[in-house]
């Protein structure tokens, strides 16, 4: 990988921006890993990180995550992200939200934000104050917008469903076990759509409250966070924060599918050959889970409607046969596949 800077996760990144508001608080830091078909498209996480350069980390490899995404989703989007790093008490105010979008202006179009962890449509509102380059607003007049969460959660649901077809032999998800990582709104929406095809969901989330609320809704079983990857599952659906798959907790899996919502869910690259080694069919991340970048895309390039948004949803499982077909045939691992997809077309092949 090339690194000048010693970074480890750079990865030819095209520009780094280090945003600092001193008067209101901000800190931030924007991402652009690719713009070779557009845009960098790719939304704002607002995160208490313990060390700074854990921000940088999750910057770099979130943009690198965006263009991969964006280019397999067949979006004219290049890569970015940004990261806001929250205080202790997580204060986010309208004056932080405005120095953001200031910032974000000051690119002139080379960045497309919008939701992601911690952040809500309501921001999106303050932050379009300043700049025009934001989506996920609200959804007026019956066009395309709005919180993503709902159409990553469908893209997510439909490749549970191609997987469990691809390795189970099944074409429903009725009385099959979930085991979901998270209870947030991706998470929200997968164990709602498995629930209704009579999936057995078991939830586990830090917020127990979270967890417990869920379960509930879904007729679900509350599980602890440190059992939730050991779980004995056909389904684990990693749908919280990333890098969880790791040596360790691969060696510990009780199950024959991995197909989650997460991103960057494979800590190292290494950690794509272990499942594969050990017979577990992954569904790429940045593959599954692009069903909001989709209507965040369709949104800002005012490409489309609501319909044009499913179909590109529902293309979702098709990629992922694409993927598995030829890591099948090539006995590469299909995140291994998937990447190299992804840097040819993004032109890094």
């Amino acid at each position: 990988m090339n690194t000048p800077w010693g970074f480890e996760d750079f990865d030819a990144h095209e520009n780094l921006h280090f945003v600092w508001n001193e008067e209101c608080g901000l800190k931030a830091i924007v991402a652009i890993h690719s713009t070779h078909l557009g845009p960098a498209g790719g939304g704002c996480r607002f995160w208490q990180y313990a060390d700074p350069a854990d921000a940088l980390t999750d910057a770099l490899r979130l943009s690198r995550g965006m263009s991969y995404k964006n280019a397999m989703a067949g979006l004219p989007l290049g890569g970015g992200k940004a990261v806001i790093l929250a205080n202790s008490q997580r204060e986010k105010t309208p004056e932080m939200l405005h120095a953001f979008g200031k910032a974000i202006d000051q690119l002139c179009g080379r960045y497309v934000t919008a939701e992601d962890v911690g952040m809500s449509v309501s921001d999106m509102i303050e932050i379009r104050r300043q700049t025009p380059f934001v989506a996920g607003l609200p959804v007026e007049g019956g066009e395309v917008g709005g919180d993503p969460g709902p159409h990553t959660s469908l893209g997510v649901f439909l490749g549970i469903k191609a997987a469990v077809r691809r390795a189970l032999g099944k074409d429903s998800l009725n009385g099959l076990h979930i085991a979901l990582q998270g209870a947030g709104s991706v998470a929200t929406g997968v164990a709602v759509h498995a629930a209704a095809e009579g999936a057995r969901i078991s939830i586990a989330d830090v917020d127990q409250a979270k967890a417990r609320h869920l379960a509930d809704a879904v007729n679900g079983t509350v599980v602890g966070t440190d059992e939730i990857l050991g779980l004995e599952a056909d389904v684990l659906s990693p749908c919280a924060l990333g890098a969880i798959l790791t040596e360790e907790t691969i060696a510990a899996l009780k199950t024959p599918i991995i197909a989650g919502g997460a991103n960057n869910q494979l800590a190292t690259p290494e950690d794509g050959g272990r499942l594969h080694a050990r017979g577990i069919l992954y569904a790429p991340d940045y593959v599954i889970n692009a069903g909001g970048i989709i209507n965040v895309c369709i949104e800002y390039l005012r490409s489309g409607d609501a319909r044009a948004v499913r179909e590109k949803i529902e293309g979702i499982p098709v990629r992922l046969e694409q993927i598995w077909s030829e890591s099948a045939e090539t006995s590469r691992d299909p995140a291994s596949v998937a990447d190299f997809m992804a840097q040819r077309l993004i032109g890094r092949g």
